[in-house]
Order: C-alpha cells, then structure tokens, then sequence
C-alpha cells in the first residue's frame, strides 16, 4: 500500500513538471516563430468580391512557450486584407489587430487570409500589399507579406436586353446571373472581356453580334498552383440561340472553359436566314458540346473548335458550311470524350434533313482511331455532306464524289493521335496551342 502511494506521489510530480515545462514561456529575443510560407501571394481579385481564403501555419520550434503581445495588419483596414489568428478575428473596425496569444513550445497557430478589395479607379490591375506583423512578447516583430492585384470591374447581374444595346468596355465585366436577348432586340458586344459567374450564361431569342470580345468563366485564381481555374471546363453556361434568333454574327471572338459552348436551337432553315456566323473565332475547352446545332443555318470561317467532353462540333440536320477551320478533340479529363465532328440527319425521334453539310481546306483530329461521325438513319431523309482539301482522322474510303483530295490520317500514322500537327498539347497542365507544327502535314489547312 505504502509503494503504490510512493508511485502515485512521483507521478503526480512528473505531470506537475510536464505541466510546468509546457507551460513556460520566454522573452528571449532568440525565440521566434517559423511559419510555412514567407509571404501569402493571392490571385487577381475583382475590386469589391471578395477572395478564396488562403492559409498558413506559425510554428512555435522554440524550447519554451512564446506569447504574442499582438497580430495586426500594418496598414489597419486600408487595403480589404481580412485575417483570423487561430480562431481569432482581426476586426478591421477595432484596428485590424489581435492581442495575447500564446503559442506553447512545439505547436503551432493556422492563420487564414482574405480580401475585399476596395474600388482604385483605373483600368488595369492594381498591386495591393500589406503586412501581418507579429509582436513577440519579447520586443521582436515578425511579418509575413500579403499580396494581391486588384481588378476593378463591371458588374451585371439578370440583364433583359429588350432594345438595340451595345456593351463595349475597357474594364473586365463580371456577369452574374446572366444575359437575356429578347426576340426584338439586338446586342452588340465588342472589344470588351465578359467573365461568367457559375451557371451564368447568354440566353438569345433576338440577335447577338460580337467582336473581338472574349467570354470566360469569372475564376481568377487557382484550382492547384501549376492550374488556374482559367484552363479548366464547365465555369459557365455559354450561350444559347433559340429558334426565334437568327442573324448572328461573331468574329474574332473566343469563348472557353464553359459547359456547352454554343447551342443553336432548331428553326425553319432558309438560304436567306443564316442563324449563326463565325469568323476568326474560338470555342475551346467545353464540360459538354462546343457548338451544337440543330436544323440550323450555320457558317464557319477560320474558327478553332477544339477539347469538348461531347463533340467539339455537332450538326444535326439543316446547312453548315466550315472553310478552313481546326477541329481537334484533346479533351483531357475523360476516356470517353465525343468526336472531333458529328453530322447526322435526326435527333432522338425528330428527323432532321442535312440539306447540305460542306468540310473544305480543314483539318479534323484527335486522340481517337476515329473523331469524324456520320450518321443517318433514314435513307428517305437528305443526307447531303462534302469534304474537300481537308485533313481527316478517320478510317479512309472509297467515295471519291463526297471526298475530294483527302488527306486521310490514320492510327498507324502516331501513337500520340493528331498531337503531331500542333506547336503545344501539353495535357498535364493543360496548355494548348493549335498553330501548326513546322512539320506537319496538314501544312496550308486549318484556321492558322
């Protein structure tokens, strides 16, 4: 009985002494926190939206305690930063500061970090810095450096079109909720940057003309620190012509990472009522379809079709005319991507007569054996199609009336698909550039 009270009393002793040792602290200039970056280096933010939160740790690797007389942001509320010390708010109306924290020997403090930028009146992005600053208890300050570019923009939230409008703008415009064309009006979008909040999109019944205009997804910063949310599909909706839209023309325009690229719904087809014109423009890197057409009068000049989870280009039925175009299928996060190009005469249950579907001086490649899809399912429905001077990646045949002048490009030709003809297909950090490859042999075809 004796032993187990003499055992019972060390014990005691020892966690008292354990209790001590981590309960001691130092003033010792020597001491002084590790933290896990040097400074907190944040994407381009919209002025007055606010960031992602980023962290990162403070260690304490000292063999005693350290306590923080305070943590606060150099410049108060100055410049929008907004910091939690380990649970702790540094309250922008109280002076942005923190005070008596401790960190005991061996742990460590998380700190998070986020910014609403304030409005700085110029068209470009600005620089924004400040400093977390750590007052030891000891006298020693230590800072981490925050910083970010500040971008004023436009925002546009659920906007009805219903007369002739134009958006032309320098500064980024930011579209929440999205755009709407009504059937008696037409907007002009030109040399202006639109960037798409999730699931917000251009919904036209009238008429859309656009130049040298970019539409994107509103992400800004980074899904990984090699990948911008900027290179990866579905940010946004696209755009959606309905079948009361007709006379729209795009040129040197480029719509990327959305879900559907474009759909065009179907209408009456008439020689005289072209529904969609493109020239010079992009649709790259869709969730779903690139462009999507049914029973519609659609022409093609110059444009990149490219990396679409569906078909970069889909033609059901009615007239499209492509001339010196680039459809390439590298869409990266899936096996079972779509083809490079799709043409048939039916949808579901509807038929859909393909009065005339033209390929000239175009190249159409990808990963797969075969990325070139016709399909009809009823001879007594027009099944018209051409292709000329045009490179194709699919099995050859032996139609010379509807093939003409073919360079036929089959699996035997790479193992790497039609990755050769390009300058850039990097799939890991999903870099493209579609020019054309120095050696390639779909020289002089293609919208480069």
């Amino acid at each position: 009985m004796m032993m187990k009270r003499i055992f019972l009393f060390f014990a005691i002793l020892a966690a008292l002494a354990a209790c001590s040792d981590n309960d001691s602290f130092t003033t010792s200039p020597s001491a002084r926190l590790t933290f896990s970056v040097d400074s907190v280096k944040m994407d381009t933010v919209f002025s007055t939206v606010g960031s992602s939160t980023y962290t990162f740790w403070a260690f304490n690797n000292a063999s005693d305690g350290i306590r923080l007389k305070s943590v606060r942001l150099r410049s108060g509320n100055q410049t929008g930063f907004r910091v939690n010390v380990d649970g702790s708010y540094l309250d922008n109306s109280l002076g942005s500061v923190v005070t008596d924290l401790e960190v005991r020997k061996g742990d460590s403090i998380r700190i998070f970090v986020e910014l609403t930028a304030p409005e700085n009146g110029l068209e470009e992005a600005q620089l924004l810095e400040d400093d977390l600053v750590f007052a030891l208890e000891s006298g020693v300050e230590q800072r981490v450096c925050l910083h970010a570019y500040a971008w004023d923009a436009i925002q546009m939230r659920d906007v009805i079109v219903s007369r002739d409008s134009l958006i032309e703008s320098r500064k980024p415009i930011v579209v929440y909720g999205g755009i709407r064309v009504d059937s008696a009006a037409t907007l002009i979008v030109r040399n202006s940057t639109l960037f798409f909040h999730d699931k917000a999109g251009i919904d036209v019944y009238g008429t859309v003309q656009m130049e040298r205009t970019l539409l994107r997804g509103d992400r800004l910063d980074h899904m990984f620190d090699y990948l911008p949310y900027d290179r990866v599909s579905g940010q946004w909706r696209g755009l959606h012509f309905y079948s009361s839209s007709f006379g729209n023309i795009m040129t040197d325009t480029e719509i990327r990472n959305p879900e559907d690229g474009i759909v065009i719904d179907s209408a009456l087809v008439s020689p005289e009522d072209q529904r969609l014109y493109m020239e010079r423009c992009i649709v790259h890197n869709c969730k779903g379809d690139g462009l999507k057409a049914y029973n519609a009068y659609v022409g093609l000049l110059r444009c990149q079709l490219t990396n679409a989870q569906g078909d970069c280009m889909a033609v059901y039925g009615g007239v499209a005319i492509l001339d010196r175009c680039t459809l390439a299928q590298f869409y990266p996060f899936v096996g079972g991507r779509g083809a490079a190009l799709r043409f048939t005469n039916y949808f579901q249950e509807y038929d859909y007569p393909l009065l005339q579907f033209t390929c000239s001086n175009s190249i159409v490649t990808g990963y797969a054996d075969d990325v070139v899809m016709g399909d009809k399912r009823d001879t007594t429905v027009t099944y018209n199609y051409f292709f000329e001077n045009s490179l194709l990646r699919t099995p050859e045949v032996s139609d010379t009336t509807r093939f003409v002048n073919i360079t036929w490009e089959e699996p035997k030709d790479t193992t790497t698909g039609g990755k050769k003809h390009f300058v850039l297909i990097d799939e890991q950090n999903l870099r493209y550039d579609f020019h054309l490859d120095s050696l390639s042999t779909a020289q002089g075809k293609g919208c480069y």
